[in-house]
């Protein structure tokens, strides 16, 4: 260190400090003499690691480049979430670019949650989270009392090596598999997702306060006499959106008011950090985990009725059309009039008459302009070719011991689609101003699909009778025209899926490349700040242009926002992946005193070991393994996606309606085992008579 003119200790411990961040970055890495090297001059690729459960991965590079698959005999060093540098070996069988590891540049990796296993007197963790391959070794005295088949918490005293597996020591045990809420605070724990509040970020929140001073409130357009109003679900809490309509010449004023975090939540302060590491508020069936301190949340931020707070308003003139014509941002002080409920405007607005829109009636009018405002945006919608899924989702009823009582299906109606359509203009706009004005940010991207999905997508559908247009020239209008085709068919729900399946995940990124399934040339998430960190940053980057600001003299450049663009991405894809662990345990959970029970179901997959089938009222799905399917062998025909009994000519295959029977539920493997109901051979109830060569 002397050497670099750095005499003192703490110039040494600065510039430490900094190469082990450049390290982290994958800036530099250290080579085997100990020499620093700077990654761009070497033929070396960098990114965080995806695993699966099979024991390969996917390197998903920090410059946006194509996935790097990893066979399982390199992932014997690396755990799912790890940041690594590789070198592109070749390509595997599949086309794609393989790599090998020469660096493990940061471990993702503290703690492992998982059932505590005991062989031979050795006790094992095996992890919960199906992406982390490798059992954690727990030494003698170090178990913390657990029993095996018990939930517990692992801190990794030694990570894996080419040779050597995981190291660990219990440090808390969460319970049987069987305690109420131990779905979530497994899944919570299984994918990293922090929910433990740092001090400092709750002390910047208690001197926040819980009202907006008279000082927030200069030098902002004054709003609170326009009747805003909040739509959202019957528990929910925290409300960063508010809207209105009113008619205006031959079109509509609308008025998107979202939360103004960004005047609370400074950059790289303690609840900046908090939030960035979080990356999203993570919703499970009986808790929330927020990205925000729920005094901010649920509290200042939240647009609360009756109060006054602080907002960052879209105002948009729609015309007859559904085009926006005029838009512009603004930093507002509003108080929303009321806050409502989905279900009950959606009966207001259908009913005139009802006690709903009587309740409402001074409101009445607005969410009638508002109602007229989403039928011309929903028609440009469609006019445009964007993608309609709906997917039949489901929630869940709990008893008084926090057991699941039912299961509810979740209706989507037209308040869900007003608030739907007025967000997504407000997300348009905004992408188009921070697109006019050149300043980095996020932009939400979403590509088209692939040439192999697409191939397997044409496959499926072909033996529907459904033809893909040339598979060069694919377009969201020709996915949307699939979906009208299929309406009111059985196999709708099961074809919408798959759909929707050979679609890539939308991520966050600085290029804006469009947004395939909403056939639009520009989008950002301008909407949620309270619970998405990239629509903060779309606010930070709105406030620096409306004070004047431009592109250079931004807090942030094109290359942070690359990086905060794929930690961004990574942590949705966390919560999505935690949610639908808990989701499935629950449903596992729900299913164990069923076993013996007869239920209709739709096959949702053939494979050579069986069939996938999905009981659709309850959105639970299991396996049909081929010994449930009679006393003879089965083969899969690819083609037409079915299984053919070879001595009697039988067959299963996709979208046919079945009748069968709980056989098993495994709680640990989050899978549920099924047999074909119907004693009678000859026929199969709600599928085709037998075919006999």
């Amino acid at each position: 260190m002397s050497s670099l003119g750095l005499p003192s200790k703490k110039q040494q411990t600065a510039m430490n400090a900094r190469l082990q961040a450049m390290i982290r970055d994958g800036q530099i890495l250290v080579n085997r003499n100990g020499r620093f090297c700077l990654v761009e001059r070497m033929p070396l690729v960098t990114g965080r690691v995806i695993g699966h459960r099979d024991g390969y991965g996917f390197l998903v590079p920090d410059d946006g480049s194509d996935d790097i698959f990893l066979a399982p005999r390199q992932m014997r060093e690396a755990m799912h979430g790890d940041r690594l540098a590789v070198r592109i070996k070749g390509r595997d069988h599949r086309g794609r670019p393989e790599g090998s590891i020469v660096e493990v540049l940061e471990r993702n990796t503290s703690e492992v949650v998982g059932r505590y296993v005991r062989e031979s007197g050795i006790g094992f963790v095996v992890p919960d989270n199906s992406r982390l391959i490798h059992s954690v070794a727990i030494p003698p005295r170090k178990s913390a009392g657990a029993e095996p088949g018990q939930i517990v918490v692992a801190r990794l005293t030694e990570h894996p090596g080419k040779d050597t597996q995981p190291v660990g020591e219990v440090i808390e045990v969460l319970g049987a598999a069987d305690a109420p809420n131990i779905e979530t605070e497994v899944a919570i724990r299984a994918h990293g997702i922090p929910f433990q509040w740092d001090p400092d970020a709750l002390a910047e929140a208690e001197r926040l306060g819980s009202r907006v001073l008279p000082g927030d409130k200069r030098d902002r357009e004054d709003l609170r006499e326009i009747p805003l109003v909040t739509i959202d679900g019957a528990d929910a809490k925290d409300f960063d959106d508010a809207v209105f309509a009113e008619r205006a010449g031959m079109g509509w004023r609308l008025i998107v008011a979202i939360a103004d975090v960004s005047h609370y939540v400074k950059p790289d302060g303690a609840l900046d950090t908090s939030a960035r590491e979080r990356g999203t508020s993570v919703y499970f069936p009986r808790r929330v985990v927020p990205m925000l301190p729920e005094s901010l949340s649920n509290g200042l931020c939240s647009l609360n009725p009756r109060v006054d707070r602080l907002c960052m308003a879209c105002e948009m003139h729609v015309n007859d059309q559904g085009k926006v014509t005029v838009s512009r941002f603004l930093r507002g002080v509003m108080r929303s009039h009321a806050r409502l409920i989905y279900d009950e405007v959606a009966v207001a607005l259908e009913d005139r008459e009802s006690t709903e829109a009587r309740r409402l009636a001074s409101l009445m009018p607005r969410l009638e302009a508002l109602r007229d405002v989403y039928r011309v945006l929903a028609a440009a919608r469609r006019r445009r070719g964007a993608i309609e899924f709906e997917i039949p989702e489901v929630t869940f009823a709990f008893d008084r011991r926090q057991r699941i009582a039912r299961v509810v299906p979740r209706m989507r109606n037209d308040a869900h689609r007003v608030i739907e359509e007025c967000m997504i203009a407000a997300n348009v706009e905004a992408a188009r101003f921070l697109k006019r004005h050149r300043v980095p940010t996020l932009y939400r991207a979403h590509a088209g699909p692939e040439e192999d999905r697409l191939e397997d997508l044409a496959a499926f559908l072909e033996a529907y009778g459904i033809r893909l247009p040339r598979r060069d020239r694919i377009e969201p209008a020709h996915y949307n025209r699939i979906v009208d085709q299929i309406k009111g068919r059985p196999d709708e729900a099961l074809i919408e899926v798959v759909l929707l399946r050979s679609l890539p995940r939308a991520v966050y990124q600085p290029e804006n490349s469009g947004h395939f399934g909403l056939a639009l040339p520009e989008y950002a998430h301008f909407t949620s700040p309270i619970r998405r960190y990239p629509d903060l940053l779309v606010h930070r980057a709105i406030r620096h242009i409306l004070g004047g600001g431009g592109a250079r003299d931004f807090l942030y450049d094109r290359a942070m926002m690359e990086r905060l663009g794929s930690h961004c991405s990574s942590t949705e894809r966390r919560a999505d992946d935690a949610t639908r662990e808990a989701l499935d345990w629950l449903k596992c959970e729900f299913m164990q005193d069923k076993i013996g029970e007869v239920f209709e179901a739709v096959v949702t997959g053939v494979v050579d070991f069986g069939l996938f089938v999905q009981i659709a009222d309850l959105q639970v799905e299991g396996l049909v393994h081929v010994s449930g399917l009679g006393s003879e062998y089965f083969r899969r025909d690819t083609v037409h996606h079915r299984l053919v009994g070879e001595r009697s000519g039988q067959s299963w295959q996709l979208a046919d309606t079945v009748r069968v029977r709980v056989v098993r539920v495994n709680l640990e493997d989050k899978k549920i085992d099924f047999e074909m109901a119907d004693a009678d051979a000859d026929k199969r109830p709600g599928g085709r008579r037998r075919r006999r060569r």
